[in-house]
């Protein structure tokens, strides 16, 4: 039977840490569906076409490489839910420091009340991308910072676009 792993974020946009999540992921299971999420009450930056389209620019090759098959959706419901959906049995979540921990661990303990076949793990952030978020890396674009450091390329030329 295939592990099936579901990452869901917002990805708006998706950063050099969510990368770093993702290159740990691949190693773990079979297949990897990206799941961005859409919450009403939120303006994102990014349609969720367009953060659809910079996850499979940004990941494909990175899935390629590890051979782990990937996917990509949205959704607009529970995260287990979703990942029912989708025959995933894992959660994959990406740590930077004790606050995520505390935080992931309640969402994990509810998720895994609801559906307990779906296992949450936690992958640790690499020391380099832990102080990155796409909040801080929205903010910075939007005052003219360069953002190169955090986000590839193609989502930096993106930012700056849309901010421009």
């Amino acid at each position: 039977m295939p592990r099936i792993a579901l990452y869901a974020g917002s990805f708006d946009p998706i950063t050099n840490g969510h990368l770093d999540i993702v290159r740990q992921a691949v190693k773990i299971c079979d297949r990897l569906v990206l799941a961005v999420g859409i919450h009403p009450g939120k303006a994102p930056v990014f349609t969720p076409q367009e953060r659809l389209d910079m996850l499979a620019a940004c990941c494909k090759p990175i899935a390629g490489q590890a051979g782990c098959e990937i996917g990509y959706f949205t959704f607009d419901d529970l995260v287990v839910r979703a990942a029912q959906r989708e025959g995933a049995t894992i959660l994959i979540r990406g740590l930077r420091d004790g606050t995520d921990f505390d935080y992931e661990m309640q969402m994990a303990g509810m998720n895994g009340a609801m559906v307990p076949d779906v296992q949450t793990v936690f992958l640790p952030a690499s020391p380099m991308v832990r102080p990155i978020t796409a909040t801080l890396v929205r903010q910075i674009a939007k005052m003219g910072g360069d953002v190169s450091h955090f986000v590839p390329a193609e989502v930096a030329a993106r930012l700056k676009a849309k901010f421009k």
